[in-house]
């Protein structure tokens, strides 16, 4: 949210597969009423997983939820969606991200994170061309086989010591998706795939549509509890984001916790 709103995106939908109060609560508590201007044209609004007589089924991953809502998305007058996984902790300019998917001309576009040979065994692997268009998609590799997926990183803006250091690069799950594409992709070419990562994004690249990469070279952090969250965010606020220039924009609410230490500075 603190990432859109900062990015000047103020129309966002929030996908989950349950209804759950909490969430709404904080949304509605964490985020002004007028955003979007004085026109009053932002919203947050929460669309739970639904069944239906066309759709018997719940959400089954990301792509199968958004495929679910096409028939709202479809009614706004946008060039390009953007699609979020929303358990992982970074600071991104999501306005630069879809410019550079603009002057690329391409279909999708994907955030790319580098990263050093014992932390890419972790994590599904993309190889590019020397334009940054991705032309390969792997799962979890190791050995030779994750040697086979090592690239130039230079190309994508990084310094040569630097590329020598990180030179493999995973998909962060975040991408920006023409509106063209996606009605067609989902409904349509991949009526059954239910994961962007896995699925739609290797799937657009086998038949030619142009999915192209964003390298992130930042702090990033994938939360999976709350308890993880806890763990990363005393260090996180205090060395990596405590000096960021845009605002990090949030209220943070967990009923009946007691915190021992709380640093606030700067804010508005």
């Amino acid at each position: 949210m603190s990432n859109c709103l900062s990015s000047n995106i103020s129309k966002i939908y929030i996908l989950i597969k349950f209804n759950f109060a909490p969430l709404n609560h904080h949304l509605s508590h964490a985020n002004a009423s007028n955003m979007g201007g004085y026109k009053n044209e932002g919203f947050v609004e929460v669309l739970a997983a639904q069944q239906s007589l066309e759709n018997p089924n719940w959400f089954q991953g990301t792509a199968s939820a958004v495929r679910q809502y096409l028939w709202l998305l479809k009614k706004h007058n946008v060039l390009e969606f953007l699609i979020l996984v929303w358990d992982h902790l970074y600071k991104m300019d999501y306005e630069t991200f879809i410019q550079a998917q603009r002057e690329t001309d391409a279909d999708i576009i994907v955030t790319a994170l580098p990263m050093d040979k014992k932390q890419a065994t972790a994590y599904g692997q993309m190889k590019i061309d020397e334009g940054g268009r991705i032309i390969e998609f792997t799962e979890k590799l190791k050995g030779e086989q994750l040697k086979a997926m090592l690239i130039d990183t230079t190309i994508l803006g990084l310094d040569d010591e630097r590329a020598k250091e990180i030179p493999f690069i995973a998909s962060m799950d975040k991408y920006g998706v023409s509106k063209d594409v996606m009605l067609n992709l989902l409904p349509e070419k991949y009526l059954g795939a239910n994961d962007f990562e896995s699925e739609d994004t290797p799937g657009a690249t086998s038949i030619g549509m142009r999915v192209q990469v964003y390298l992130y070279d930042c702090y990033w952090e994938d939360i999976g509890t709350i308890g993880h969250w806890c763990q990363i965010s005393g260090y996180s606020s205090s060395s990596i984001f405590y000096h960021l220039t845009s605002l990090m924009i949030n209220l943070i609410t967990f009923y009946g916790l007691e915190l021992s230490s709380l640093r606030v500075g700067k804010t508005h």
